[in-house]
């Protein structure tokens, strides 16, 4: 049964970092299954309405189901009550794209954001993706706040990426990632430009647990590179930090930040 538990949880996140969706023998061969093995749990999950199934192209692709449930969760325990007017009044100050992830196990997610840029590009993904740790401004605040040994570790589970998908400063080898995350922890804060993708920008830094002991998400600012040089993101970071800190002050107005939550699971304050 944990076996069948394990596929089906497996391919819901395969399909998770595919957001065009997949056809089923991509599954399979991904995830190193049987085909038959693949349609009968995608048969199963669409049943259960987390999966949809396109006539046409046969592609499978995830419905909105587990999102919903995402929103649900967070907003029960207080997150996105306390997150969201921190995050718009942050917005409002950079004219640009705010974002908070949640640290949950050995993934960063965003889940909650507010868009400030009121003319021109607007740079606004949807909520829910993991962040990239090697190339994004919010992989590298995280990654910061813990030893190089254990950060290496994170990084070559999730790998550094596709050079072709990425922006030409993204970092692809450990010792330049190194040397990022050194100039993190000095600044208190993560900047890239152009990393994650072709003419992006962002600045993050890490939000901990009011008494500090504890990482708990990355609050980040990120646009187009245009309007978001090196110069103009160091020019937020005070705006930035001071955000953070309020998130901090306020964490224990929540279950998941207080530390009674971790996603999914009960946890002990800590």
């Amino acid at each position: 049964m944990s076996a069948v538990l394990d596929r089906a949880l497996n391919i819901l996140e395969c399909l998770a970092h595919s957001p065009g969706g997949l056809q089923l023998y991509v599954i399979a061969e991904r995830l190193d299954m049987p085909r038959s093995a693949t349609h009968r749990l995608l048969a199963d999950l669409a049943r259960l309405g987390y999966v949809e199934q396109d006539p046409v192209s046969e592609i499978y692709r995830l419905t909105l189901k587990i999102s919903a449930m995402g929103q649900v969760f967070l907003s029960l325990n207080g997150i996105l009550d306390i997150a969201q007017p921190i995050l718009e009044a942050l917005a409002a100050k950079a004219e640009e794209l705010v974002r908070l992830s949640i640290v949950s196990d050995e993934r960063l997610t965003w889940v909650a954001r507010a868009q400030g840029a009121r003319t021109g590009f607007r740079y606004d993904p949807d909520a829910g993706a993991q962040a990239h740790l090697a190339s994004t401004s919010s992989g590298h605040a995280w990654l910061s706040t813990m030893s190089d040994e254990e950060a290496v570790r994170l990084v070559s589970l999730q790998g550094f990426g596709d050079p072709r998908q990425l922006g030409v400063n993204a970092v692809m080898t450990v010792q330049a990632l190194l040397q990022r995350l050194q100039v993190a922890r000095r600044d208190g804060y993560a900047l890239v430009v152009e990393s994650s993708a072709p003419g992006l920008s962002a600045i993050s830094t890490p939000v901990r647990t009011r008494e500090g002991t504890r990482t708990i998400g990355v609050l980040s600012i990120a646009g187009p590179s245009m309007r978001l040089p090196e110069e103009r993101l160091r020019q937020l970071a005070p705006d930035l930090l001071a955000a953070a800190a309020e998130l901090s002050a306020a964490s224990l107005g929540s279950a998941y930040f207080g530390g009674t939550w971790r996603l999914g699971q009960e946890a002990a304050p800590g």
